[in-house]
């Protein structure tokens, strides 16, 4: 053995293979879609999946909750206005405010024994007002579905009936004693028409307020002011839910032409006539985004809005794809004269403000639906930008070598423009579409938000006008915007990121690249 020699060991030595050649193993590969390819590089962009999981929620929200909820646009109560969130503390809103509005909230819970001081617990502060006199205030929690307390309702004998044996059957008490109408508050306007007033008052700085004396924790006296029970009144109440001690001691209607006046818990006699009455679904007032200005629930308007929104936007770019990619593929295709034929044409369309388009048609169109304005004036300058991106990709494909095979072999020119050139400039121009949508939605938005377009009819609303209409409320009862803005700030972030994916997943030049 040489010295720089290896000595391999015997063991190690294999014979080769006599039986016959050795050849290279064939490559098998998976032939793979154009489709299946972009999804492959969609997933692998977690911003962009994500994006597109709450576009998913939000057009889930859009159809299904108008569906589920058993409110509808339509629907308003004008007791429970600018009521709170559910979803927020259960609808309780943290109050600050003087002796005079805090007694007028704990009386309703003292007759009613529905609290709506939440626990009857409150901070009780000395504090000096912009005039320089000390006066006390009270912290606490308002539960905003029982601060409507007793409302005065004009009844018919029959609803007064029904109203007791509903009463009976649930053991509820709705109907509570009517007030008597000479120690009504009177000093103040539209206080003798406040059902809440069911104690003795006098006046305090223009305000009216409880006449009892304060206890040690800041908690005034009630004194009832219910009208004495008298058979000379004829009130017919024969229901045995009675305020303790009433054996009768009070009326509990005041007779009237056609029936009687009477003072009902308005939370429970909700239940009674949505439940009884209407039958249309509705249990108990359960607003879980909280309600608007006329009392409308602002979790099913939202949803009906955005639905109209999604609907609109999906339409219109739909339209606009189909007329945008005919029209850019004859210019792309032919080019020349008919190119720059159709390219002026283009010119002046889009030389044209789509606010002027807007308001022109609004001008010359005053009877039609505001639908089909809002239609129309996206569809007329909206499918430029489809036809502009069309034709470059035609441009761009119309003198590759297979459509000059194809244009050798006989192939008719439509069939080469849709056939050949038109796949492979789908991914741009499906993106593009995809892009269009949330443009579309927020200017139907800011339209509707302007007062350009009233689309608040009906059973119709929408989020441009659920923002105009929270506006003076921002700092008072900001639920009002919150949802919306949400709504809106998560349809334009996510649309963003999702489009991000969908662009490098239909990029051309990526296909079969890995990361």
């Amino acid at each position: 053995m040489k010295p720089n020699e290896i000595q391999v060991p015997r063991e190690k030595l294999v014979l080769a293979n006599t039986e016959g050649r050795l050849h290279d193993k064939e490559l098998v590969t998976k032939p793979i879609s154009y489709f299946r390819d972009a999804w492959n590089r969609f997933k692998k962009n977690k911003a962009s999946i994500a994006g597109a999981i709450v576009i998913l929620i939000l057009i889930l929200y859009a159809i299904f909750a108008p569906i589920i909820s058993p409110y509808s646009v339509s629907y308003s109560d004008k007791y429970y206005t600018y009521t709170a969130p559910k979803i927020f503390n259960n609808g309780k809103r943290t109050k600050d405010l003087n002796e005079t509005s805090f007694s007028y909230y704990y009386g309703i819970g003292v007759e009613t024994g529905a609290n709506v001081v939440v626990d009857n617990e409150f901070e009780r502060r000395i504090t000096t007002n912009p005039y320089g006199k000390k006066i006390w205030m009270y912290k606490f929690k308002l539960d905003t579905y029982q601060q409507v307390g007793v409302v005065f309702l004009d009844a018919t004998p029959k609803m007064y009936a029904d109203i007791q044996a509903y009463q009976d059957e649930h053991d509820v008490q709705i109907i509570y004693p009517i007030t008597d109408p000479s120690k009504r508050p009177s000093a103040i306007a539209n206080d003798a028409e406040d059902a809440n007033f069911w104690y003795e008052t006098t006046t305090l700085d223009g305000k009216t307020i409880t006449a009892g004396t304060s206890n040690s924790e800041g908690v005034r006296e009630y004194n009832n002011i219910y009208l004495p029970y008298s058979p000379d009144r004829d009130d017919p109440y024969t229901s045995k839910m009675r305020i303790e001690g009433d054996t009768p001691l009070y009326a509990y209607g005041q007779k009237q032409q056609g029936g009687y006046k009477i003072r009902v818990n308005y939370y429970e006699y909700y239940k009674y006539y949505h439940s009884e009455v209407l039958k249309d679904g509705i249990r108990e007032p359960f607003f879980i985004f909280g309600t608007t200005n006329s009392g409308q629930d602002i979790f099913t308007c939202l949803a009906s809005g955005a639905r109209f929104s999604f609907i609109l936007a999906i339409t219109v770019a739909s339209v606009n794809l189909i007329v945008g990619a005919i029209y850019g593929a004859i210019e792309g295709y032919y080019g020349g004269k008919i190119d720059i034929l159709m390219e002026r044409f283009v010119e002046i369309l889009s030389a044209v403000p789509f606010m002027i388009v807007v308001t022109l048609l609004k001008y010359h169109m005053k009877s039609s639906p505001q639908v089909l304005i809002l239609f129309i004036s996206f569809f007329l300058t909206g499918w430029i930008g489809m036809a502009g991106r069309t034709r470059m990709q035609f441009y761009r494909f119309k003198n590759q070598e297979y459509v000059l095979a194809a244009r050798t072999l006989g192939a008719r020119d439509r069939r080469i423009m849709f056939k050949h050139i038109f796949p492979n400039s789908l991914g741009t121009l499906i993106t593009s579409s995809v892009l269009v949508i949330p443009g579309m939605i927020f200017s139907e938005t800011s339209l509707s938000y302007l007062g350009i377009i009233n689309l608040n009819t009906g059973d119709m609303t929408s989020v441009g006008t659920l923002l105009a209409n929270a506006q003076p409320y921002l700092v008072t009862y900001p639920h009002y915007i919150l949802f919306p803005s949400i709504f809106i700030c998560l349809l334009m972030l996510s649309f963003n990121l999702f489009g991000n994916g969908l662009r490098d997943a239909f990029n051309p030049s990526l296909r079969g690249a890995e990361d």
